[in-house]
């Protein structure tokens, strides 16, 4: 699978009882038409439990470098480990519930050289289940700090073009290793959940742009290994880590217009849905995610100090249209050279 010593691509797959989805993901891997890439798996079972398919796949094809860190680092401080170990220019982020189409790393290698100015590039992704339906083309930013997958569940209807989006999707992407590194990879206090829209936050910030590359396809069944988007763990994580986030990465200017917008928004889903029992679960999360606000409080520092783009900038990437959020519509603008 690796032609060099120094692969122009590393894949990272990150895999928590990823049960049946990681075999899948792994030979969809092996039959890439582009093949100057290796192959950095995380086993991030319990230590002492979860499944043993990382070892077996890993024993399987020699090729693949199995990383053991003997307990759950979680999506985040999983993928900055093996970041740190990884050769290849290129740094390709793949969830282990995700299965990539032949020829994904080659149109995504394709963009790259297309669009020398830019350096971080997400996939159009489709739902497993349901093929003809979008799983995400790049995420979106809503202006009441709402981030959403671009055109979730909506039918694909062809005809994308490649575009800039506010953020890429951590399920299928691509980075420029250095890039990656020298933004500090994914902040490991978010464990998982909204890590990707953070990391594409911070690309905003220092005047980096994502491309989506709408020829670059993977089927993806999404959270495969957390229960579910209503499970208490995705709940708990979306919720705190959407706040710090906004907390964290927002210009001054931006935080408290868009925190009382978000807060709205919040409160009136909270009310609409105040029978149902992810209510309770979300307005938990949220407390907690009130009460730990210095752990974003005392990142925002460093992340404002280094920022290129203006606040103008920043509310200029994200849509402040309802119907967008509504809709969950793709938000796709004319690249920039």
């Amino acid at each position: 699978m690796v032609k060099s010593a120094a692969p122009t691509v590393s894949v990272v797959v990150v895999a928590y009882n990823s049960g049946p989805t990681l075999a899948k993901c792994l030979g969809a891997l092996k039959g890439q038409s582009f093949t100057d890439f290796e192959v950095l798996l995380v086993d991030n079972a319990e230590s002492g439990g979860g499944d043993d398919g990382p070892a077996k796949a890993a024993k399987a094809d020699p090729s693949i470098a199995l990383i053991s860190p003997g307990e759950n680092l979680g999506f985040a401080a999983g993928n900055n480990l093996a970041a740190r170990q990884a050769t290849g220019q290129w740094l390709v982020l793949l969830n282990p519930d995700a299965y990539a189409a032949p020829d994904w790393l080659e149109r995504l290698l394709g963009a790259a050289a297309r669009w020398p100015t830019h350096r971080a590039f997400t996939s159009r992704q489709l739902m497993d289940e349901d093929p003809l339906r979008l799983d995400g083309m790049g995420d979106v930013m809503f202006g009441a700090g709402i981030p959403y997958r671009g055109g979730y569940g909506q039918a694909d209807a062809g005809g994308w073009i490649e575009g800039e989006v506010f953020s890429p999707c951590g399920a299928a992407m691509m980075i420029d290793r250095d890039l990656f590194l020298s933004l500090g990879g994914f902040d490991e206090s978010f464990f998982c959940y909204c890590e990707d829209v953070d990391l594409g936050f911070r690309l905003q910030l220092a005047g980096e742009k994502v491309l989506v590359v709408p020829s670059a396809v993977v089927r993806h069944e999404g959270s495969a290994s957390s229960g579910g988007p209503a499970s208490d763990f995705a709940v708990f994580h979306g919720t705190r880590n959407r706040l710090w986030m906004l907390v964290k990465d927002l210009p001054a200017i931006l935080l408290i217009p868009v925190l009382l917008l978000h807060f709205s928004a919040i409160g009136a889903q909270l009310f609409l849905a105040r029978r149902n029992p992810a209510a309770k679960r979300t307005l938990s999360a949220l407390i907690t995610a009130v009460r730990t606000l210095e752990t974003p409080w005392n990142a925002r520092k460093a992340v404002q100090a280094s920022r290129k783009a203006s606040w103008l900038d920043i509310a200029r990437a994200m849509t402040w249209k309802p119907y967008d959020l509504l809709r969950m519509r793709p938000d796709i603008r004319e690249p920039k050279v």
